[in-house]
């Protein structure tokens, strides 16, 4: 199966990216039968080198079956070469899982009591 997909390059500290068609089973950075273009995170993002693409040969690989990786995709879309991928959505991820949900509830009492023991003991007194 063909992939869209980056491979990086660049030093250390330095990442740079060429998006490549490649078999989805060769390595990341490893054999690749073409390159589609260049990717520099470091530019800032309405940086007009920031992402590079040869659009005839993306076309053309598409049009072979290759699909695009979800970062890949996403370039694809902003150059208007395809749709833009509908985001993933998880309105879970910023939930509160068991443990911290019970220590907010436990933190929650125990200020309620400490702001209560004041009140009691000005009533009483």
């Amino acid at each position: 199966m063909l992939k869209i997909r980056m491979a990086r390059w660049g030093a250390k500290n330095r990442p740079y990216y060429h998006i490549v068609v490649a078999e989805s089973r060769n390595a990341r950075d490893g054999r690749f039968i073409e390159q589609l273009g260049t990717y520099d995170p470091k530019l800032p993002k309405d940086h007009a080198d920031r992402v590079r693409l040869n659009a005839d040969r993306v076309k053309h690989w598409l049009s072979k079956g290759a699909q695009a990786s979800d970062r890949v995709a996403m370039f694809l879309g902003k150059a208007g070469i395809t749709e833009m991928p509908a985001r993933k959505n998880n309105p879970k991820k910023a939930v509160a899982k068991a443990k911290m949900t019970e220590r907010k509830k436990e933190r929650a009492e125990k200020a309620a009591a400490a702001k209560a023991a004041p009140e009691a003991e000005a009533a009483q007194g």
